[in-house]
C-alpha cells in the first residue's frame, strides 16, 4: 500500500476530496507515475503536483486516470468542477501563488537534466520531476490546464453537460423508494424538484418537521440511501439538515459530503451507540429521522 505525501494543511478541503480520491485510484489500479504519464499525456512530474496537491489537474487529466483505472469518470469530474472553483478563489485571494508559496510559472516548470532533482522517491510517492521515457512530455502551465484547446473546446462542453446530466440521474436513484414514503410525507426536495447539481457556495434551507413519528427536513424521504465521502445529491442535504436538528454541525447544507459532515455523522454515531464509521445507512438514517 502507498504512503502519500501528508498535504498541504491550508488546501481547500474541495481540492483535497479530489487529491484523495485521484491517489485511491492511483493506488487500485495499481498505476505508476510513468504508465500515468503514458496513457493520459501528462508528464510525471505534473502528476507529481497533481497528486501532493501543489496544482491542479485539467479535466482531461482526471479523466484519462479514471479512464485507466477503469473506473466511472462522473464522480471524479464532479469533484474537479468544485476543486476548480476553490482552487480559483484561493489563487486569487494568495496573488497567484501556489499551495508551496511558488508561482504558477514556477509551479509549471520541470527541472532540466544540468539541474536534476535531490530527491529520489518510491513510485508510489510521487515528488521528483522525470518525464515518461515511453511517452513525449506534457507539462501545461495552470492556465492552460483549465481551458480547452482548438477543437476539444466542443467536446469539453459536451462532456461537461453529460456529467451534469449523469449527476442528476443519481441523485433521482434513491426515490425510487417502492413503497417506503408514506402519504403525507415531504416532496422529493426543494419545491418539488428531484434533481441535484452541486453548486460551489449554494447552501440550501433546512425546515425540520415531524410527521408520522419520524423528522422530515423536505430534500428527501429515503431510510435506507448510502452516503459517503465525495457523495452528492438531496439524500446529503436530507442528512445535513437532520444532523443540525439532533445538535451536530456538518458545515453548510451544501448537498455535498464533505469533511465536516463525515465529522458529524461520526459524533451523532457515537452519541446513538452505532457503528462509527462516518458513513449513513439504513441505522443511522433511523436514527437520524427518530
Amino acid at each position: 500500500m502507498s504512503r502519500w505525501k501528508e498535504l498541504p494543511e491550508r488546501l481547500d478541503s474541495r481540492v483535497r476530496q479530489l487529491v484523495v480520491q485521484l491517489r485511491r485510484l492511483k493506488d487500485r489500479g495499481g498505476l505508476s507515475l510513468s504508465s500515468l504519464a503514458t496513457r493520459t499525456g501528462y508528464s510525471r512530474s505534473s502528476w507529481e503536483r497533481y497528486l501532493n496537491g501543489k496544482a491542479l489537474p485539467p479535466r482531461d487529466a482526471v479523466e484519462g486516470l479514471a479512464r485507466a483505472a477503469g473506473a466511472d469518470p462522473t464522480r471524479l469530474l464532479v469533484l474537479h468542477e468544485l476543486a476548480e472553483e476553490a482552487w480559483g478563489r484561493g489563487t486569487d485571494e494568495d496573488g497567484g501563488t501556489g499551495t508551496d508559496g511558488g508561482t504558477e510559472a514556477d509551479a509549471a516548470r520541470e527541472p532540466t537534466p544540468d539541474h536534476p532533482s535531490q530527491e529520489h522517491p518510491s513510485e508510489d510517492h510521487p515528488s521528483e520531476d522525470h518525464p515518461s521515457p515511453d511517452h513525449p512530455s506534457r507539462d501545461p502551465s495552470p492556465d492552460e490546464d483549465r481551458r480547452p484547446r482548438g477543437p476539444v473546446a466542443l467536446i469539453a462542453a459536451l462532456v461537461m453537460v453529460l456529467a451534469a446530466a449523469a449527476v442528476a440521474l443519481l441523485a433521482v436513484a434513491p426515490w425510487r423508494d417502492d413503497g417506503a414514503r408514506g402519504a403525507g410525507e415531504p416532496t422529493r426536495g426543494p419545491h418539488g424538484s428531484a434533481s441535484f447539481a452541486p453548486t460551489p457556495g449554494r447552501t440550501y434551507s433546512c425546515e425540520v418537521r415531524r410527521e408520522g413519528g419520524l423528522l422530515y427536513a423536505g430534500h428527501s424521504t429515503t431510510r435506507d440511501a448510502i452516503l459517503q465521502m465525495s457523495t452528492a445529491g438531496w439524500d446529503v442535504a436530507e442528512a445535513q439538515c437532520l444532523l443540525r436538528r439532533h445538535g451536530f454541525d456538518p458545515g453548510g447544507v451544501d448537498g455535498v459530503f464533505g469533511d465536516r459532515t463525515e465529522r458529524a455523522v461520526k459524533r451523532f454515531q457515537k452519541r446513538s451507540e452505532l457503528v462509527v464509521d462516518g458513513k449513513v445507512g439504513p441505522h443511522t438514517w433511523k436514527a437520524l429521522r427518530g
